[in-house]
């Protein structure tokens, strides 16, 4: 989707203390060869800090860095890939409820670690749909602290981090221009993340930790038995979104500066993402979401403030936000640089 006048005027991140992988192996908790393998070198830990809080704080931060006031905005997107507290509860409302207080729409966006990208989608297509405010809040948030998830060893493909994001999205200006946003899916690959799982009762309802590597092999076994597998090369999916996304921009990937992506061990990352795109790690955030491991639904705007705040981008360079999702789902964004972040804003 092309985008008209659709502004990024705030953003905030909220990275927890990070555990270094070294610190793990040391503990137990993680596995020498797969540290060597992933080349991650730190993860973010929240410990007992509930998701939504994180959201609030990353919120506030992206509110006040718009300049926007409380009643410009006219919808909050709340994107989570994981558990947010009681059951039958609004995670969304609470982080209304702690920033903005007024009575707009709060709505939840489950798209898997695509999440954060999807709802910045769907704020996009509410503000160009509906004049009645110029501005739409995006947060996302994630804690993984839990019994039932192993963070070290859920996945042999990355180390799951917790964190949070805000994006304050604005059709009257900002520190970056959106001129394209947009998702596809191959519904065959929802079986990866499925695997020999039941569907009923849900695993979390009687105790059954998360386990990608489980169903993983549970797909292996299928395949090793005759039964074909049901995806095709998860490469060429990011490619066609991205060069779909690229044209809608009335850009080339030449005129890309730098790319935010996932924060995939390397082999991972470079498989899935990189090398389909041909991608370096010094034009992607490597070097940055090593430190922080896989936070799906906010890296992609974990990356994209770095970038800005370090000033490694500047006015008139154009970012290629990359990620995917369980389902499973791929998608990408092109903003483009409007404006220099000044000093003191960095936090």
């Amino acid at each position: 989707m092309r985008t008209e006048n659709v502004y990024l005027a705030g953003i905030g991140t909220v990275v927890p203390e990070r555990v270094s992988t070294e610190h793990a192996v040391a503990q137990g908790w993680y596995d020498e060869a797969d540290r060597e393998a992933s080349g991650i070198l730190a993860v973010s830990v929240a410990e007992s800090t509930p998701a939504p809080d994180l959201a609030v704080e990353a919120a506030r931060t992206a509110i006040r860095r718009s300049g926007h006031a409380a009643d410009d905005f006219g919808v909050l997107l709340h994107s989570h890939a994981h558990h947010q507290g009681p059951d039958a509860w609004s995670p969304a409302h609470y982080v209304l409820n702690n920033t903005l207080d007024r009575p707009i729409p709060a709505i939840e966006v489950r798209q898997g670690c695509l999440g954060g990208l999807a709802a910045l989608e769907l704020a996009a297509t509410r503000l160009l749909a509906n004049p009645s405010h110029p501005a739409a809040l995006v947060t996302a948030a994630d804690n993984f602290s839990i019994p039932l998830v192993d963070r070290w060893r859920t996945s042999s493909a990355f180390v799951l981090a917790d964190s949070a994001a805000a994006l304050a999205v604005s059709r009257t200006g900002g520190f970056a221009r959106l001129l394209a946003i947009g998702s596809v899916s191959d519904a065959r690959m929802e079986a990866l993340d499925r695997g020999g799982d039941p569907l009923f009762p849900p695993g979390v309802t009687v105790g059954e930790p998360l386990d990608f590597n489980k169903r993983r092999e549970h797909m292996r076994a299928q395949w090793a038995a005759g039964v074909a597998p049901p995806i095709g090369y998860f490469g060429d999916k990011i490619v066609a979104v991205t060069e779909a996304v690229l044209e809608e921009a009335g850009t080339t990937f030449d005129e890309i500066t730098r790319v935010a992506h996932p924060g995939f061990g390397w082999e991972s990352l470079e498989t899935m993402f990189l090398a389909p795109l041909g991608i370096d790690a010094d034009r992607g955030v490597w070097d940055y979401i090593r430190h922080v491991g896989h936070a799906g639904v906010t890296e992609v705007f974990l990356g994209l403030e770095h970038l800005w705040t370090s000033g490694q981008v500047v006015p008139g360079d154009r970012v290629l936000l990359l990620s995917s999702g369980a389902g499973a789902s791929m998608g990408a964004a092109v903003v483009e640089i409007l404006t220099a972040c000044e000093p003191g804003t960095e936090g």
